[in-house]
């Protein structure tokens, strides 16, 4: 049974733009997509995990205690909320561009698919609701490493670096980095040193993650003026960049240990990291677009292995440095 009232409603709300007859439950469907897609769900799940990690180190380790479900749970939710809400927010600030490039031409907004005003009203809602949920529900100081994130992911990186300046993603990278220190004050209720260098550690990687995405689609960057570093300095300097990054990344990860980490987590960052660290040359020795998206692929995991790395390094801990 189809219901032109409720078509009608959604016409006039914008968020349906052709005058098609839906089934109800088809519009639910719908709506629900161009939601999620607005969210980033693959990087909610990333920031959550880098959260529950951290949460679960920190109690081990730091607080010795066991891991508060509760507490937990309202970490996922403010977590979740402020990932999606701040993802959206950046969908709506980029819809000038985003028609301009192959790999976001399709998203909700530049496809005609959900108003702007709906997704910038949705994106600041949920961006308010995740941190007023976390102060009632966490500490003072997750509350402020999630407030903290929303910022530089919209402010910072979004608003101010991204079209602005080649490091947009270095100095933007940070907006990850505290999903991790969120998780670890939720279980100490303060940032020490160790909590610090964990959440570091996604600052430190972006780069090298991010510069190959953007090696992989440079003409798309370079055909909407964004100065992502491909574009400015060309795929072999770029693929340099990289290269030095994980560089960087590797003796910083393994370095660690000298904090509290043991032997679970230095075997774990030495394999990830060595790996990165291989696939990144050959990319200086073959800097193409598709030799770049198969280095991506063996960054992407790097985050989320290294997190589980440091949760069970936690769980069964050997100390390197007594």
């Amino acid at each position: 049974m189809f219901h032109e009232v409720t078509y009608l409603i959604l016409l006039n709300t914008g968020i349906i733009f052709e005058e098609i007859k839906f089934p109800v439950n088809q519009l639910r469907i719908v709506g629900l997509k161009e939601v999620l897609e607005v969210s980033k769900p693959r990087i909610i799940v990333l920031l959550v995990i880098t959260a529950i990690t951290s949460m679960y180190a920190a109690s081990i380790l730091i607080a010795h205690k066991p891991l508060d479900n509760m507490v937990l749970f309202h970490l996922i939710v403010a977590g979740a909320l402020s990932s999606a809400g701040s993802s959206a927010l950046n969908h709506y600030y980029d819809r000038d561009i985003d028609p301009l490039m192959k790999r976001t031409s399709t998203r909700p907004i530049p496809s005609g698919r959900m108003a702007a005003r709906s997704v910038l009203v949705y994106g600041l809602a949920v961006s308010s609701i995740s941190v007023i949920y976390a102060w009632f529900t966490l500490n003072p100081v997750s509350t402020f490493f999630i407030a903290l994130g929303i910022f530089f992911y919209v402010i910072i990186y979004t608003v101010w670096l991204k079209r602005s300046n080649w490091s947009n993603i270095v100095i933007g990278g940070f907006a990850g980095s505290c999903a991790s220190m969120a998780g670890w004050a939720a279980a100490t209720g303060s940032m020490d040193t160790l909590g610090a260098l964990v959440g570091i550690l996604v600052f430190v990687w972006t780069p090298s993650h991010f510069w190959c995405l953007a090696m992989k689609i440079r003409d798309d960057y370079a055909e909407a003026k964004v100065p992502m570093l491909p574009v400015l300095i060309g795929m072999q300097k770029t693929s340099k960049y990289i290269l030095l990054n994980t560089a960087i990344l590797l003796p910083y990860s393994v370095m660690l240990v000298a904090f509290g980490l043991g032997y679970v987590y230095l075997g774990i960052a030495l394999v990830s990291g060595g790996l990165m660290l291989v696939y990144h040359y050959k990319l200086t020795k073959t800097p193409t677009s598709d030799f770049a998206w198969k280095a991506y692929k063996v960054t992407a995991p790097y985050l989320t292995i290294i997190f589980v790395g440091i949760a069970l390094d936690a769980a069964f801990h050997f100390p390197v440095i007594r």
